[in-house]
């Protein structure tokens, strides 16, 4: 017989807690990928063929118009799966998800998740809790979008970057932050600027890195530790 294949060496939080003999039904069908920024692993109404688990990368879920605008509803990270819906029973979803932190995670196909998620063991209670989790975040997401400033709604957005890559400097275009914030790009530049003024980040063009986290955090709006008091221990 073949040996037991290795765990995999990722920061995902449902890959590393779930037990040994539930791991090792999924092991011999994961398959490592990378995913580079910008790259779109899911798009409107089409099948959703594998399931994602990120590692330090981080992948936006943008909902767009009928007319082309489009703004980020929610962010998956080393705490969670992308693809989650699949084991809801649905075959797509009509949202696009766009990597926004290039990295790696591990994949696998629709079909053998749902098959280990439909077992009711660890898998259910992990992908259950994280359901939870993600909806919370995304009806948070929407309350900031509604009722705080665009520096908040930014600093909000570079500390979950932060959190979920495990590293203070963040590569991000001003396109993309204009897509998941939902404003113009000259826009993003000025608040941007205004963090930089502060003292809080360090904004150049294609990067920004975080100077000071403890008063960035400070800044910030009530939403980013709502959604953060969510995050399992393993993923913090």
């Amino acid at each position: 017989m073949p040996g037991k294949l290795p765990r995999l060496s990722t920061r995902n939080y449902i890959l590393n807690t779930l037990p040994d003999e539930d791991y090792n039904r999924l092991r011999p069908d994961l398959e490592e990928v990378d995913l580079p920024r910008s790259k779109n692993i899911y798009r409107p109404d089409e099948p959703i063929k594998y399931a994602y688990f990120p590692d330090a990368s981080m992948i936006s879920v943008v909902t767009n118009t009928s007319i082309g605008e489009s703004i980020e509803a929610g962010v998956i990270g080393c705490e969670g799966m992308a693809g989650i819906e699949v084991l809801m029973g649905v075959d797509s979803t009509p949202n696009e998800s766009m990597v926004q932190i290039a990295n790696g995670a591990a994949r696998i196909k629709t079909a053998l998740i749902r098959k280990e998620f439909e077992r009711g063991g660890a898998l259910n209670k992990l992908a259950l809790r994280y359901m939870h989790a993600l909806l919370m975040q995304v009806s948070q997401t929407a309350l900031c979008n509604r009722l705080h400033s665009l520096e908040q709604r930014l600093s909000r957005w570079l500390l979950m970057c932060r959190d979920r890559s495990g590293t203070d400097e963040i590569r991000l275009t001003q396109e993309f932050l204009s897509i998941m914030l939902g404003v113009n790009r000259p826009t993003v530049s000025i608040a941007a600027t205004t963090l930089q003024s502060a003292g809080y980040i360090k904004y150049s063009r294609g990067r920004i890195t975080i100077l000071d986290s403890p008063k960035l955090e400070k800044f910030t709006c009530e939403c980013y530790s709502a959604v953060k008091k969510l995050w399992p221990p393993a993923a913090k």
